[in-house]
């Protein structure tokens, strides 16, 4: 929790501009921020020392790519003290882009990326095959309407 202190408004406005185009130059968000891009490179150096941010990401249009379906997946466990063992044959699966351990009805919720209906049953069948998994319960989408990241700062109050 005491890594948390360490983190400022100039931090979290650097981690905001990120978030919204991982590909910004540290010049234009240090222009935005009012600080040295020095100083940009600084405090994201500290911020993935401390383990806050993690990577970079690129946001991927699938369908153009061929993948045409995008589903989630709950997942029931036979037990859950399978969970880990599980974990590590879905991380084998590559169409299965995340994963989580949640409450609820199901003990973990994936999200997987297929090209068509014939690709998704083999994963599916795939998936239904690993030792632990009781049963799945598929949730196919039909749009994704809203992906984005979480704000930390209004707009107006960043200076744009």
């Amino acid at each position: 929790m005491d890594k948390i202190l360490d983190i400022d408004n100039i931090d979290l406005k650097i981690i905001s501009l990120l978030n919204e185009d991982a590909k910004t130059p540290y010049t234009e968000i240090a222009k935005k921020v009012f600080v040295s891009s020095g100083t940009v490179h600084v405090r994201m150096k500290k911020l993935e020392d401390m383990g806050i941010v993690k990577s970079a990401t690129l946001n991927i249009d699938f369908s153009k790519l061929g993948y045409d379906i995008s589903a989630f997946l709950g997942i029931y466990l036979e037990k859950s003290s399978l969970y880990d063992t599980v974990i590590e044959k879905l991380k084998g699966i590559s169409e299965v882009v995340s994963a989580y351990y949640t409450t609820g009805n199901y003990s973990i919720f994936a999200k997987i990326i297929c090209r068509d209906t014939n690709h998704l049953r083999t994963v599916l069948d795939n998936i239904q095959k690993v030792e632990g998994i009781d049963r799945t319960e598929t949730l196919i989408v039909l749009e994704e309407s809203i992906n984005r990241p979480i704000q930390f700062f209004d707009k107006e109050k960043q200076g744009n």
